[in-house]
């Protein structure tokens, strides 16, 4: 990027934080500060979720992002995180940890209910409830929405510190992405085709394979929208670390309701 770009950048980005956004109205110090306290809200209730074996090493062993919802005894996730079966023979459980806990909150779950298709499930959450996060009502929201999301990219690899990124819904989709040739259809993915469009957030923020079953939220609420479920990769699974396409999906908020219902 040459001198010349790089001040062209800047003058435009001058121009549309000092003239564009308070003539709509918009001031970004006032969002930054909205932002900032929603995150302080948010972070309590998001965690980390994966396996423990005493014996392993590491004994934590990170799979994706969860939070609490409810009565701060269910954990929201991905049906992908959760693994589908577990080592008893070898004393392994799956786990939730809370970041900056003592002693490394590391504490038993169960799954209460597991949905493929929606890519969605609850875990139960035994002693101490966790703060949970409230629930919008299920209505899709626009393209242009404001939103952002708490989780743990790239996992453990970073440390267990929650990271927000924030952006916009850039468009309400059909998950069932057109695919390159037949190879990359799955049974999962044909049956969505079959039943009909699965409608899901496209958003314009990066996140990464740490961040599946974050919590996607209102950038000025924390009122929860939709959990993050993938990433578009542009090569390879490695790529999405190296080169990352910028463009993720979140699963709406309705489905997440309709599984606690249904659970109940």
């Amino acid at each position: 990027m040459t001198p010349a770009l790089i001040d062209r950048l800047q003058r435009c980005w001058h121009i549309l934080l000092c003239v564009i956004l308070p003539t709509c109205g918009i001031s970004p110090c006032v969002f930054a500060a909205e932002l900032t306290q929603t995150v302080l809200r948010i972070k309590p209730s998001v965690v980390a979720v994966g396996t423990f074996q005493r014996t392993r090493n590491p004994a934590f062993r990170f799979l994706g992002t969860g939070f609490a919802v409810g009565n701060g005894h269910i954990i929201a996730t991905n049906a992908h995180v959760v693994p589908q079966s577990i080592a008893d023979d070898q004393k392994e459980v799956l786990v939730i940890a809370i970041p900056g806990a003592q002693r490394g909150g590391i504490r038993p779950v169960s799954p209460i209910a597991v949905d493929a298709n929606s890519d969605l499930a609850i875990l139960r959450l035994e002693g101490e409830p966790l703060p949970p996060l409230s629930l919008g009502d299920g209505a899709l929201v626009s393209d242009g929405q404001t939103i952002a999301f708490t989780g743990f990219p790239i996992g453990s690899a970073l440390g267990l510190t929650p990271v927000t990124h924030r952006g916009i819904v850039s468009a309400v989709t059909p998950l069932g992405i057109p695919q390159g040739s037949a190879r990359d259809l799955n049974a999962t993915l044909i049956r969505r085709l079959v039943e009909g469009a699965f409608k899901v957030y496209q958003l314009d923020a990066t996140s990464y394979p740490g961040n599946s079953g974050s919590p996607m939220f209102d950038a000025e609420t924390g009122e929860v929208l939709g959990v993050v479920n993938m990433a578009f990769v542009k090569k390879t699974k490695e790529s999405a670390l190296s080169d990352p396409s910028g463009i993720s999906y979140a699963i709406p908020v309705v489905h997440l309701k309709a599984l606690l219902k249904g659970a109940e």
